[in-house]
């Protein structure tokens, strides 16, 4: 049930450990743009297991309402159960906007006017904006044609190689990337996912890391520059359709697109993890082997079980950890503008409420478990839920069928995983390395 009383009080010592074993290993992993070393860190130490077994402590000491951390000057809570997840997250963005001042620090160096920092007046047309274009709800996409080309072409250059490791698959991925949202005449533009990525490496200090407002306005003016040709075939295309509107300028709509760019990494990551999952589980490839084979590749396809696959891989390691929200009103959270803090690992992988935490189950995806389940939220819920999630499953799943059409690949590097042991709670996709064997 959701909450309706007042939230309990962590001890100083509680919230201590909460700040050590959750919100400080989150950070060292980057939040806004990973950082290798740090995630490999995190995997060798799993520091996921001992944050998921600290909230299970708190949950049995203080119950499964929200927890008030003592954090002076602030008032922050943390969710305990899925019932207050659900409820937090459908009541966005008002009383809790998805729009808090830590999320302001850090997307405010690449993208100030995106949609998840606007306020109550300036969200409602950027969501519209947001979905007219990329379509959330459909399946296959409008432009899922020459969307699914591109993915075969460029997966045709990583399906040449013996070996595949992350280094290569990203360069593959980004190039799709520019290609899908940009057009053509972007896919060898390195320069400006680059600039992208030092603002993004700026923005996991958040207001720790002055702004580059130069870097910034160049960024932005070349990526107005590849928006206004509006190439066939690309997203850029579609924006032209919907096209500037009041206060929707160019810049505007550049600070919507730098957050899909942001996003369609996380995707790459999903969709290299879920490949490490398949070649470790031989029912789960053999069958989405199966799901391939009886599928013109040359056309877009749902792929249900490979997007079962990409799904699972975000709940076993979420790429968004941290769910933040900030009251704009009093609730029964606190006063207005208390921060409520949903981390995403421990209802993903709470072997309290889920028998299958650490196993590779995509048929849930499938039953309808997932969806009767409020804690599984891999691209949040509610209004705010992410409007680009049905095409970046279409980008994963199609990535994925083409890699395994008629070959397998075996896990060489990186991590130890398979059916007969727990799946590691953090897991270091910059190490990944396979074996593609035919």
């Amino acid at each position: 049930m959701a909450t309706t009383t007042e939230p309990a009080i962590a001890s100083v010592r509680d919230t201590i450990r909460v700040a050590l074993r959750v919100v400080l290993p989150t950070l060292a992993g980057g939040v806004i743009k990973r950082r290798p070393l740090g995630l490999a860190a995190a995997q060798k130490l799993q520091l996921d297991r001992p944050a998921v077994q600290l909230l299970r402590r708190l949950r049995t000491r203080y119950g499964a309402g929200p927890l008030r951390l003592r954090v002076p000057g602030r008032s922050i809570d943390l969710a305990l159960s899925g019932e207050d997840v659900a409820e937090v997250l459908a009541a966005a963005p008002v009383p809790f906007s998805p729009s808090t001042k830590e999320k302001r620090a850090a997307l405010g160096h690449f993208q100030p006017h995106g949609v998840l920092i606007s306020d109550a007046t300036d969200r409602p047309p950027r969501r519209r904006f947001n979905e007219d274009v990329l379509e959330p709800g459909r399946p296959l996409h409008d432009l899922a044609v020459p969307f699914a080309a591109a993915i075969g072409e460029e997966a045709a250059s990583l399906r040449q190689r013996g070996t595949l490791d992350w280094d290569t698959f990203n360069v593959a991925w980004w190039r799709l990337v520019r290609r899908i949202t940009l057009g053509e005449s972007a896919v060898d533009d390195d320069g400006l996912t680059d600039a992208l990525a030092r603002l993004r490496k700026d923005a996991n200090w958040a207001y720790a890391h002055p702004r580059r407002d130069r870097l910034h306005d160049q960024f932005r003016t070349r990526l107005i520059g590849h928006l206004e040709r509006a190439e066939p075939g690309s997203l850029a295309e579609a924006i032209a359709s919907v096209g500037p509107s009041g206060e929707r300028t160019m810049e505007v709509i550049a600070d919507q697109v730098a957050h899909w760019l942001f996003a369609f990494d996380a995707a790459g990551i999903v969709t290299f993890r879920a490949l490490a999952l398949l070649a470790t589980h031989p029912a789960a490839l053999e069958r989405a082997a199966e799901e391939v084979a009886t599928a013109d590749l040359t056309a877009p396809n749902q792929f249900p079980y490979l997007r079962a696959c990409a799904l699972e891989s975000v709940r076993l390691w979420p790429t968004t950890p941290a769910l933040l929200r900030e009251s704009t009103a009093k609730t029964p959270w606190g006063p207005a503008g208390t921060t409520i803090l949903i981390f995403t690992p421990f209802f993903h992988r709470d072997p309290e409420r889920l028998s299958y935490a650490d196993r590779f189950e995509p048929g849930i995806w499938l039953d309808g478990s997932a969806a009767a389940n409020p804690a599984l939220v891999p691209f949040s819920a509610g209004p705010a839920i992410c409007p680009g999630r049905d095409l970046v499953l279409f980008c994963a799943s199609t990535m994925l069928a083409h890699l395994i059409h008629g070959r397998r690949f075996e896990l060489l590097a990186g991590a130890v995983l398979g059916p007969e042991r727990p799946l590691p709670a953090t897991l270091d996709n910059f190490h990944l390395k396979f074996a593609a064997l035919t």
